[in-house]
C-alpha cells in the first residue's frame, strides 16, 4: 500500500496526547487508569486507518480497546476518526508492534486482534508477520491467562502459514473459519481491506486461538 504523504499528520498528533499516548512506555502496567472505566482491553496491532476499532469501540462501550498502528499518516487516520466520534474507550499507540512487552504487563491485555496484516509472502521476510513465533513470543507476553487472539486475512498463503505457526508454538485453535462471509458468524465489523476485498469476491479467513494456561 503506498502512503500518501502528510507533512502535518505528526503536528495533528502531538496536539492530541489525550487520544494518541505520547511516552507510552510509562503507563505499562496501568493502562486501566488512562480510560474512564476499568474493563478489559483489547489491542489491535496493525489499525490501519481504524474502521474496524473504532466500530468495535463504539459497539461495545463495556470494553476498552487500543489502536497500535507505526505509520503516521496512518495514526493521523484514526485520529481524525476519534476526534469526530470522541469514544471514552478508546486510545491509540502510535509505535511498532514488534515490542509490545514494552508497553504492557504481563496479563494487562484480554484480547489481541490482527486484521489483514502485511502477508511478507518472501520466505526470508517470515519473520515479519505478524504471526510468526517471534510476534507470538509478545502476545503470551501480555496476555491475560484466559485472553485470545483473533486474525482475520484474505490471504491464504499468510493463513495456512498462521494455522502451522500457531500450532507449532503449542495455541489452540479456538475456532477456524475459511469462508468467513459465508459462514453463520455473527457481528462481524469490517475493516476498510475487507471492504473491498470482499466486494472482489475474495474468501475471508478467520481464527481464534488461546495460549493453554500453564500447570502450577
Amino acid at each position: 500500500m503506498r502512503l500518501r504523504h502528510k507533512p502535518w499528520a505528526q503536528d495533528l498528533i502531538d496536539q492530541h496526547p489525550k487520544f494518541v499516548v505520547p511516552q507510552a512506555e510509562q503507563y505499562k502496567g496501568m493502562w486501566q487508569d488512562k480510560f474512564q472505566k476499568q474493563q478489559p482491553i483489547f489491542i489491535e496491532v496493525g489499525s490501519g486507518k481504524g474502521r474496524f476499532i473504532t466500530e468495535m469501540a463504539k459497539t461495545y462501550p463495556e470494553f476498552n480497546f487500543i489502536a497500535i498502528e507505526l505509520q503516521t499518516s496512518v495514526v493521523v487516520s484514526i485520529l481524525e476518526l476519534q476526534l469526530e466520534l470522541n469514544l471514552p474507550n478508546l486510545l491509540i499507540l502510535h509505535t511498532n508492534g514488534r515490542h509490545l512487552n514494552q508497553y504492557f504487563e504481563h496479563g494487562e491485555v484480554n484480547r489481541v486482534y490482527l486484521n489483514f496484516s502485511d502477508p511478507w509472502p518472501k520466505k526470508k521476510h517470515a519473520k515479519r508477520r505478524l504471526t510468526s513465533p517471534e510476534f507470538l513470543e509478545q502476545y503470551q507476553s501480555i496476555l491475560h491467562p484466559e485472553g485470545e487472539i483473533h486474525f482475520k486475512t484474505d490471504n491464504q498463503g499468510l493463513f495456512e502459514y498462521s494455522l502451522a505457526s500457531m500450532s507449532q508454538f503449542g495455541i489452540i485453535l479456538k475456532q477456524v473459519w475459511l469462508d468467513l462471509h459465508q459462514s453463520d458468524f455473527e457481528g462481524n465489523i469490517e475493516t476498510e481491506y475487507e471492504m473491498k476485498f470482499s466486494a472482489r469476491g475474495q474468501r475471508i479467513y478467520r481464527l481464534e486461538a488461546y495460549f493453554p494456561q500453564k500447570e502450577i
